[in-house]
Protein backbone atom coordinates (compact mmCIF):
# COMPACT_ATOMS: atom_id res chain seq x y z
CA UNK A 1 0.00 0.00 0.00
CA UNK A 2 1.73 3.39 -1.06
CA UNK A 3 2.77 5.67 1.96
CA UNK A 4 0.99 8.71 1.33
CA UNK A 5 2.49 10.28 4.25
CA UNK A 6 6.16 10.08 3.11
CA UNK A 7 8.05 13.57 2.19
CA UNK A 8 5.86 15.90 4.80
CA UNK A 9 8.32 15.65 8.23
CA UNK A 10 5.43 18.22 9.78
CA UNK A 11 3.38 15.12 9.69
CA UNK A 12 5.62 13.27 12.19
CA UNK A 13 4.76 15.68 14.69
CA UNK A 14 1.88 17.37 14.02
CA UNK A 15 -1.98 16.06 13.12
CA UNK A 16 -2.45 18.71 10.21
CA UNK A 17 -5.61 19.24 9.35
CA UNK A 18 -5.62 22.54 7.74
CA UNK A 19 -4.49 22.12 3.66
CA UNK A 20 -7.43 24.58 2.99
CA UNK A 21 -5.57 27.23 4.70
CA UNK A 22 -2.29 26.45 3.44
CA UNK A 23 -0.81 22.61 1.72
CA UNK A 24 2.21 20.96 2.46
CA UNK A 25 5.29 21.35 0.21
CA UNK A 26 6.77 17.76 -0.26
CA UNK A 27 10.55 17.41 0.19
CA UNK A 28 11.46 16.79 -2.89
CA UNK A 29 9.90 19.55 -4.08
CA UNK A 30 12.08 21.93 -1.13
CA UNK A 31 15.02 19.68 -2.79
CA UNK A 32 13.61 20.68 -6.70
CA UNK A 33 13.75 24.69 -4.90
CA UNK A 34 17.09 24.74 -3.67
CA UNK A 35 18.76 23.19 -6.84
CA UNK A 36 17.39 25.99 -8.93
CA UNK A 37 18.33 28.58 -6.40
CA UNK A 38 21.60 27.59 -6.21
CA UNK A 39 21.73 27.25 -9.90
CA UNK A 40 20.84 31.48 -10.30
CA UNK A 41 23.19 32.23 -7.45
CA UNK A 42 25.95 30.57 -9.79
CA UNK A 43 24.41 32.04 -13.28
CA UNK A 44 22.51 34.91 -12.97
CA UNK A 45 21.12 35.98 -15.94
CA UNK A 46 22.54 32.97 -17.82
CA UNK A 47 20.62 30.66 -15.64
CA UNK A 48 17.74 32.82 -16.22
CA UNK A 49 17.76 32.59 -19.99
CA UNK A 50 18.87 28.27 -19.62
CA UNK A 51 15.75 28.15 -17.77
CA UNK A 52 13.02 30.40 -19.48
CA UNK A 53 11.29 26.65 -20.44
CA UNK A 54 10.12 26.13 -17.10
CA UNK A 55 7.23 28.40 -17.68
CA UNK A 56 6.19 26.74 -20.88
CA UNK A 57 6.80 23.08 -19.48
CA UNK A 58 4.48 24.75 -16.54
CA UNK A 59 1.79 26.14 -18.89
CA UNK A 60 1.91 22.34 -20.79
CA UNK A 61 1.59 20.43 -16.90
CA UNK A 62 -0.90 22.60 -16.21
CA UNK A 63 -3.03 21.80 -19.39
CA UNK A 64 -2.05 18.03 -19.58
CA UNK A 65 -3.19 17.96 -15.92
CA UNK A 66 -6.61 19.44 -15.74
CA UNK A 67 -7.48 18.80 -19.83
CA UNK A 68 -6.93 22.17 -21.19
CA UNK A 69 -5.20 23.08 -24.75
CA UNK A 70 -1.99 25.02 -23.79
CA UNK A 71 -3.00 28.40 -25.72
CA UNK A 72 -5.82 28.61 -23.26
CA UNK A 73 -4.10 28.67 -20.25
CA UNK A 74 -2.34 32.03 -18.28
CA UNK A 75 0.14 31.50 -14.91
CA UNK A 76 -1.18 34.10 -13.02
CA UNK A 77 0.33 34.79 -9.01
CA UNK A 78 -3.05 34.19 -7.96
CA UNK A 79 -6.65 33.76 -8.19
CA UNK A 80 -7.49 36.86 -6.96
CA UNK A 81 -5.49 38.93 -9.39
CA UNK A 82 -6.14 36.59 -12.41
CA UNK A 83 -9.90 37.29 -11.78
CA UNK A 84 -10.12 40.91 -11.70
CA UNK A 85 -7.95 41.22 -15.11
CA UNK A 86 -10.80 39.39 -16.40
CA UNK A 87 -13.72 41.49 -14.73
CA UNK A 88 -12.00 44.31 -16.35
CA UNK A 89 -12.53 43.10 -19.93
CA UNK A 90 -15.97 42.38 -18.76
CA UNK A 91 -19.37 44.04 -20.30
CA UNK A 92 -20.40 45.57 -16.39
CA UNK A 93 -24.12 45.64 -17.67
CA UNK A 94 -23.96 41.60 -17.61
CA UNK A 95 -26.92 40.15 -14.96
CA UNK A 96 -24.31 38.21 -12.13
CA UNK A 97 -25.14 35.37 -10.02
CA UNK A 98 -22.88 34.85 -7.03
CA UNK A 99 -23.22 32.70 -4.09
CA UNK A 100 -24.11 33.94 -0.34
CA UNK A 101 -21.07 34.07 2.02
CA UNK A 102 -18.90 32.57 -0.92
CA UNK A 103 -15.28 33.61 -0.95
CA UNK A 104 -14.33 36.96 -0.69
CA UNK A 105 -12.35 37.11 -3.39
CA UNK A 106 -15.40 36.16 -5.68
CA UNK A 107 -17.84 38.16 -4.54
CA UNK A 108 -15.84 41.61 -3.56
CA UNK A 109 -14.44 41.14 -7.45
CA UNK A 110 -18.07 41.87 -8.77
CA UNK A 111 -19.65 43.67 -6.42
CA UNK A 112 -16.79 46.74 -6.38
CA UNK A 113 -17.13 47.44 -9.48
CA UNK A 114 -21.00 47.60 -9.31
CA UNK A 115 -22.54 44.58 -11.36
CA UNK A 116 -25.77 44.06 -11.70
CA UNK A 117 -25.82 41.04 -8.87
CA UNK A 118 -28.53 38.43 -7.66
CA UNK A 119 -27.45 35.99 -4.79
CA UNK A 120 -28.32 32.28 -4.41
CA UNK A 121 -28.95 30.53 -1.10
CA UNK A 122 -26.49 27.51 -0.22
CA UNK A 123 -28.37 25.04 1.62
CA UNK A 124 -28.85 21.20 0.63
CA UNK A 125 -30.57 22.92 -2.56
CA UNK A 126 -28.04 24.73 -3.12
CA UNK A 127 -28.34 23.36 -7.88
CA UNK A 128 -32.10 23.96 -7.78
CA UNK A 129 -31.24 27.66 -6.04
CA UNK A 130 -29.26 28.53 -8.88
CA UNK A 131 -31.27 26.96 -11.92
CA UNK A 132 -34.24 29.03 -10.43
CA UNK A 133 -32.12 32.25 -10.13
CA UNK A 134 -30.93 31.81 -13.56
CA UNK A 135 -34.50 31.58 -15.05
CA UNK A 136 -35.74 33.87 -13.50
CA UNK A 137 -33.29 36.60 -12.88
CA UNK A 138 -31.99 37.20 -16.47
CA UNK A 139 -28.74 35.86 -15.62
CA UNK A 140 -25.81 36.27 -18.07
CA UNK A 141 -22.78 35.22 -15.76
CA UNK A 142 -22.44 32.70 -12.43
CA UNK A 143 -19.18 33.04 -10.79
CA UNK A 144 -18.79 30.51 -7.84
CA UNK A 145 -16.32 28.45 -5.91
CA UNK A 146 -16.81 24.64 -6.57
CA UNK A 147 -16.16 24.24 -3.33
CA UNK A 148 -16.97 26.27 -0.07
CA UNK A 149 -14.02 27.82 1.71
CA UNK A 150 -15.89 27.90 5.30
CA UNK A 151 -18.32 24.61 5.23
CA UNK A 152 -16.73 22.68 2.12
CA UNK A 153 -19.54 22.40 0.30
CA UNK A 154 -18.77 20.73 -3.29
CA UNK A 155 -21.27 21.95 -5.73
CA UNK A 156 -22.40 19.29 -8.34
CA UNK A 157 -20.14 19.35 -11.49
CA UNK A 158 -22.53 16.83 -13.64
CA UNK A 159 -25.03 19.75 -12.49
CA UNK A 160 -22.52 22.63 -14.41
CA UNK A 161 -22.56 20.61 -17.30
CA UNK A 162 -26.43 20.22 -17.82
CA UNK A 163 -27.20 23.81 -16.76
CA UNK A 164 -24.53 25.23 -19.80
CA UNK A 165 -26.50 22.61 -21.91
CA UNK A 166 -29.73 24.48 -20.99
CA UNK A 167 -28.51 27.72 -21.14
CA UNK A 168 -25.36 27.54 -22.98
CA UNK A 169 -24.88 31.99 -23.48
CA UNK A 170 -24.56 31.00 -19.36
CA UNK A 171 -20.65 32.30 -19.02
CA UNK A 172 -19.93 30.27 -15.84
CA UNK A 173 -16.52 31.26 -14.04
CA UNK A 174 -15.28 28.80 -11.25
CA UNK A 175 -12.78 29.49 -8.68
CA UNK A 176 -11.10 25.99 -8.25
CA UNK A 177 -8.62 27.06 -5.63
CA UNK A 178 -10.25 24.22 -2.88
CA UNK A 179 -10.91 21.83 -5.56
CA UNK A 180 -8.36 21.35 -7.96
CA UNK A 181 -6.12 18.71 -6.88
CA UNK A 182 -9.14 17.13 -5.20
CA UNK A 183 -10.47 15.44 -8.45
CA UNK A 184 -9.61 13.89 -11.56
CA UNK A 185 -11.22 16.98 -13.39
CA UNK A 186 -11.35 17.12 -17.10
CA UNK A 187 -11.81 21.32 -18.17
CA UNK A 188 -12.70 20.69 -21.35
CA UNK A 189 -15.17 18.21 -20.93
CA UNK A 190 -17.11 20.45 -18.02
CA UNK A 191 -19.19 23.16 -18.33
CA UNK A 192 -17.05 25.69 -17.17
CA UNK A 193 -15.99 28.72 -19.46
CA UNK A 194 -13.57 30.04 -17.17
CA UNK A 195 -11.63 28.41 -14.26
CA UNK A 196 -9.00 30.10 -12.45
CA UNK A 197 -7.33 28.83 -8.87
CA UNK A 198 -4.08 29.31 -6.74
CA UNK A 199 -1.72 26.64 -5.96
CA UNK A 200 -0.92 26.97 -2.23
CA UNK A 201 -3.56 24.65 -1.39
CA UNK A 202 -5.08 21.43 -2.60
CA UNK A 203 -1.82 21.40 -5.67
CA UNK A 204 0.69 21.25 -2.65
CA UNK A 205 2.71 24.30 -4.80
CA UNK A 206 3.43 26.77 -2.14
CA UNK A 207 2.53 30.79 -2.36
CA UNK A 208 2.52 32.89 -5.46
CA UNK A 209 1.63 30.84 -8.39
CA UNK A 210 -2.15 29.98 -9.97
CA UNK A 211 -3.28 29.72 -13.24
CA UNK A 212 -6.39 30.34 -15.33
CA UNK A 213 -7.82 28.46 -17.80
CA UNK A 214 -10.29 28.83 -20.60
CA UNK A 215 -13.02 28.24 -23.18
CA UNK A 216 -11.94 28.97 -26.63
CA UNK A 217 -14.97 31.07 -26.98
CA UNK A 218 -13.94 33.21 -23.89
CA UNK A 219 -12.26 35.23 -25.90
CA UNK A 220 -14.97 36.41 -27.75
CA UNK A 221 -16.74 37.97 -24.77
CA UNK A 222 -13.74 39.57 -23.03
CA UNK A 223 -11.82 42.25 -23.78
CA UNK A 224 -8.74 42.11 -21.53
CA UNK A 225 -6.38 44.98 -22.34
CA UNK A 226 -3.84 44.04 -19.67
CA UNK A 227 -0.45 44.18 -22.00
CA UNK A 228 2.88 44.18 -21.11
CA UNK A 229 6.64 43.26 -22.80
CA UNK A 230 6.39 39.86 -21.31
CA UNK A 231 2.60 38.92 -23.25
CA UNK A 232 4.46 39.93 -26.53
CA UNK A 233 7.16 37.26 -25.44
CA UNK A 234 9.65 40.28 -25.27
CA UNK A 235 9.04 41.07 -29.09
CA UNK A 236 7.95 44.62 -30.21
CA UNK A 237 6.61 42.98 -33.45
CA UNK A 238 4.08 40.74 -31.25
CA UNK A 239 2.30 43.38 -29.97
CA UNK A 240 -0.99 43.94 -31.98
CA UNK A 241 -0.76 39.75 -31.59
CA UNK A 242 -1.00 38.40 -28.69
CA UNK A 243 -3.37 35.57 -27.92
CA UNK A 244 -5.75 35.90 -24.99
CA UNK A 245 -4.23 34.00 -22.10
CA UNK A 246 -0.95 35.97 -22.70
CA UNK A 247 -2.97 39.24 -21.41
CA UNK A 248 -2.58 37.62 -18.36
CA UNK A 249 0.96 37.57 -18.04
CA UNK A 250 2.15 40.75 -18.90
CA UNK A 251 5.37 40.81 -16.95
CA UNK A 252 7.90 38.77 -15.84
CA UNK A 253 7.22 35.19 -14.63
CA UNK A 254 8.95 33.42 -11.25
CA UNK A 255 10.80 30.53 -12.51
CA UNK A 256 11.06 28.96 -8.81
CA UNK A 257 7.25 29.91 -7.95
CA UNK A 258 6.09 28.59 -11.24
CA UNK A 259 8.55 26.08 -11.54
CA UNK A 260 6.93 24.52 -8.23
CA UNK A 261 3.51 24.34 -9.30
CA UNK A 262 5.49 22.31 -12.08
CA UNK A 263 7.02 19.89 -9.96
CA UNK A 264 3.94 19.66 -7.79
CA UNK A 265 2.25 18.33 -10.33
CA UNK A 266 4.16 15.62 -11.56
CA UNK A 267 4.34 14.55 -7.95
CA UNK A 268 0.69 14.65 -7.90
CA UNK A 269 0.33 12.53 -11.14
CA UNK A 270 3.01 10.02 -10.46
CA UNK A 271 1.04 8.88 -6.85
CA UNK A 272 -2.32 9.43 -9.51
CA UNK A 273 -5.60 11.54 -9.87
CA UNK A 274 -7.52 9.10 -9.47
CA UNK A 275 -5.88 7.29 -6.53
CA UNK A 276 -5.69 11.21 -4.61
CA UNK A 277 -9.38 11.33 -5.47
CA UNK A 278 -10.79 7.50 -4.00
CA UNK A 279 -8.29 8.12 -1.03
CA UNK A 280 -10.08 12.08 -0.51
CA UNK A 281 -13.94 10.12 -0.64
CA UNK A 282 -12.81 7.56 2.20
CA UNK A 283 -11.55 10.28 4.04
CA UNK A 284 -14.48 12.32 3.24
CA UNK A 285 -17.29 9.45 4.30
CA UNK A 286 -14.98 8.91 7.63
CA UNK A 287 -15.49 12.19 8.44
CA UNK A 288 -18.51 13.22 7.56
CA UNK A 289 -20.40 9.69 9.68
CA UNK A 290 -18.12 10.29 13.23
CA UNK A 291 -18.82 14.36 12.82
CA UNK A 292 -22.26 13.44 12.37
CA UNK A 293 -22.64 11.24 14.93
CA UNK A 294 -21.11 13.73 17.65
CA UNK A 295 -23.76 16.34 16.57
CA UNK A 296 -21.40 18.90 15.24
CA UNK A 297 -22.20 19.45 11.44
CA UNK A 298 -24.66 22.02 9.93
CA UNK A 299 -27.84 19.95 8.74
CA UNK A 300 -26.82 21.74 5.05
CA UNK A 301 -23.51 19.69 5.47
CA UNK A 302 -25.08 16.60 6.74
CA UNK A 303 -27.87 16.31 4.46
CA UNK A 304 -25.81 17.09 0.84
CA UNK A 305 -25.30 13.61 -0.63
CA UNK A 306 -21.56 14.92 -1.86
CA UNK A 307 -19.03 16.45 0.23
CA UNK A 308 -15.44 17.57 0.08
CA UNK A 309 -13.16 17.24 2.86
CA UNK A 310 -13.23 20.08 4.56
CA UNK A 311 -15.84 20.10 7.30
CA UNK A 312 -16.53 22.93 9.77
CA UNK A 313 -17.89 21.39 13.31
CA UNK A 314 -19.61 23.60 16.12
CA UNK A 315 -16.72 24.55 18.61
CA UNK A 316 -15.78 27.83 21.07
CA UNK A 317 -12.11 29.34 21.36
CA UNK A 318 -12.09 26.37 24.40
CA UNK A 319 -12.80 23.56 22.11
CA UNK A 320 -9.82 25.05 19.16
CA UNK A 321 -7.25 26.01 22.31
CA UNK A 322 -7.48 21.91 23.01
CA UNK A 323 -7.12 20.82 19.72
CA UNK A 324 -3.75 23.38 19.41
CA UNK A 325 -2.83 21.78 22.49
CA UNK A 326 -2.83 18.39 21.24
CA UNK A 327 -1.16 19.07 18.14
CA UNK A 328 -3.88 19.33 16.13
CA UNK A 329 -3.49 22.00 13.21
CA UNK A 330 -6.74 23.61 11.91
CA UNK A 331 -8.26 26.55 11.66
CA UNK A 332 -11.47 28.72 13.29
CA UNK A 333 -13.67 30.17 9.96
CA UNK A 334 -17.43 31.26 10.68
CA UNK A 335 -18.78 30.09 13.82
CA UNK A 336 -16.82 27.24 14.17
CA UNK A 337 -13.56 25.17 13.33
CA UNK A 338 -12.90 23.92 10.20
CA UNK A 339 -10.90 20.72 9.63
CA UNK A 340 -9.68 20.22 5.93
CA UNK A 341 -8.01 16.76 5.07
CA UNK A 342 -5.50 15.86 2.03
CA UNK A 343 -4.34 12.35 0.57
CA UNK A 344 -1.87 12.54 3.74
CA UNK A 345 -3.79 12.28 6.23
CA UNK A 346 -5.40 8.97 6.83
CA UNK A 347 -8.71 7.43 8.67
CA UNK A 348 -6.71 6.63 11.89
CA UNK A 349 -6.24 10.33 12.30
CA UNK A 350 -10.15 11.06 12.20
CA UNK A 351 -10.36 8.67 15.17
CA UNK A 352 -7.79 10.27 17.15
CA UNK A 353 -9.39 13.66 16.00
CA UNK A 354 -13.14 12.33 17.57
CA UNK A 355 -11.18 11.47 20.83
CA UNK A 356 -9.66 14.58 21.04
CA UNK A 357 -13.05 16.85 20.60
CA UNK A 358 -14.80 14.04 22.74
CA UNK A 359 -12.62 15.01 25.69
CA UNK A 360 -14.14 18.64 25.46
CA UNK A 361 -18.07 18.23 24.45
Amino acid sequence: MMNFRTGFPILKEYLYANTASSGLIHESTIDWRRRHDLEFLKGASNMRMESAHIITDTREAVGDFFGCAYENVALVQNFSLGLNMLLEGLDKGNKVLLLENDYPSVNWSFENRGFPISYGSIDANLEENIHAKIKTDGISILALSLIQWVNGILIDLDFISRLKKEFPALLIIADGTQFCGTANFDFKASGIDVLGASSYKWLLSGYGNGFFMFKDHVKELVNVETIGFNAANADPRNKDNIRFAKHFEPGHLDTLNFGTLNHSLGLLTKIGKDVIAQQLKDLSIKAKNEFSALGLLEDVVVSRKEHSTIFNVKGNDVLFGHLTDNKVVCSQRGKGIRFSFHFYNSTDEIDILVRILKEKL
